[in-house]
Parts: structure tokens; C-alpha cells; sequence
């Protein structure tokens, strides 16, 4: 084999990038440390939040998703923030959304980038101190951030 310019600096990109694509996507021991950081020792409870995404996407690059909580949104009985969390990409935790009472709803909608067919976990956070959650698993077609 020739050894030329081209070569050695491929060859070097692969020595300093090869450790960074095994860290580029998140463990199961990752999302569970993030969603432990914001529940502490509390359980969430299936219920109370919807979370909408299409079960298949074409381009991981922007998947749709809305999160919405069945709340009055009174003083005494609303959301106060709701987050989101995946399974596979580099940072397991994605969002953060702080909700008012004045909010009217509590409804949050975005687009986020998912590395590969995975779960995603939605956790509201009420008044009172507990944690509801729903999840879905997403088939991605075509991963993000592969597109060169």
C-alpha cells in the first residue's frame, strides 16, 4: 500500500473519530440516570399525558411530536413542566418545557432529531409534586445526522 497524504490524514481522522462514534449514542444506563436526575426517588404513573409522533418516519432529521397533559390548569391543579426523553441519541435528555397558569392548556408541540429507531418517553411534572409519563417507539427509515 502507497502511503500518501490522503491516506495518512483518513487514517488519522479514523484514529481521533473511531472513540467518538461509539459515545455518539446514549445506553439504557444514560436515559435512566437522566430521567433519575429529574424524578429523584419519585415513580411517575401511566396516565393523564398523551404523546403523539408518527410510529414511522422517513428522515429522523425532523419527526414531529406534541405532548399534552389532562389538566385544568388551576392554581391548585396544573402542570408545571414537561420533558422529554430517547433512547438512542448522544443526549438522552431532549426537552424541557416550564409551564404557567396561564398557559390555558397544558400542550407543547416541537420537531427533534432521532439517531435511529427508538423510544421516547414524555414526563409531566404537576403541582402537587407527581410525575405522569407516556412513551412511544419510533421506526426511523433514515437516521439523523448519516446524511453527508
Amino acid at each position: 500500500m502507497e502511503l500518501t497524504r490522503r491516506w495518512i490524514v483518513l487514517a488519522t481522522a479514523g484514529v481521533v473519530f473511531a472513540p467518538l462514534a461509539a459515545r455518539a449514542r446514549a445506553t439504557q444506563p444514560a436515559l435512566e440516570g437522566a430521567i433519575r436526575a429529574l424524578l429523584g426517588e419519585a415513580e411517575p404513573q401511566r396516565g393523564k399525558v398523551k404523546l403523539e409522533l408518527p410510529s414511522i418516519v422517513e428522515n429522523g432529521n425532523t419527526v414531529p411530536l406534541t405532548v399534552s397533559v389532562d389538566s385544568p390548569m388551576t392554581a391548585a391543579d396544573h402542570v408545571e413542566s414537561i420533558h422529554i426523553f430517547n433512547q438512542k441519541n448522544p443526549q438522552p435528555y431532549v426537552a424541557s418545557f416550564k409551564l404557567g397558569l396561564h398557559a390555558g392548556r397544558a400542550r407543547v408541540s416541537t420537531r427533534i432529531r432521532l439517531a435511529d429507531s427508538q423510544r421516547v418517553i414524555a414526563i409531566a411534572r404537576l403541582a402537587d409534586g407527581s410525575f405522569w409519563s407516556d412513551s412511544a417507539d419510533v421506526i426511523v427509515t433514515l437516521a439523523a445526522c448519516t446524511e453527508q
